[in-house]
């Protein structure tokens, strides 16, 4: 069983930048494939980045050049930098993480950017 928590969300301004982390309990994080997810009001969830157990990384279109994840596999952690924030990032974002057969999604954290 993993258990993955999501921290760093909040109020920002447009233009400004948050740092989201997830936090994963479990020996094997290594081995995940790690992604961060968003849902916007009355949307559906939508993918936002995603990162491989070596590293390599993919963005959606919306965020690349805004947006950067990391991951830190010896403090079971995934992180998501956000830059120059836009209203239309408004969402909760999720972590999730992928090892075949199992995923498991945390809980979310919200973000809002409003001026």
């Amino acid at each position: 069983q993993v258990q993955l928590v999501e921290s760093g969300g909040g109020l920002v301004q447009p233009g400004g930048s948050l740092r989201l982390s997830c936090a994963a309990s479990g020996s094997i994080f290594s081995r995940y494939k790690m992604y961060w997810y968003r849902q916007a009001p009355g949307k559906q969830r939508e993918l936002v980045a995603s990162i491989t157990s070596g590293g390599s990384t993919n963005y959606a279109d919306s965020v690349k050049g805004r947006f950067t994840i990391s991951r830190d596999n010896a403090n079971n952690t995934v992180s998501l930098q956000m830059n120059n924030l836009k209203p239309d990032d408004t969402a909760v974002y999720y972590c999730y993480g992928k090892y075949f057969p199992y995923e498991y999604w945390g809980q979310g954290t919200q973000v809002t950017v409003s001026s």
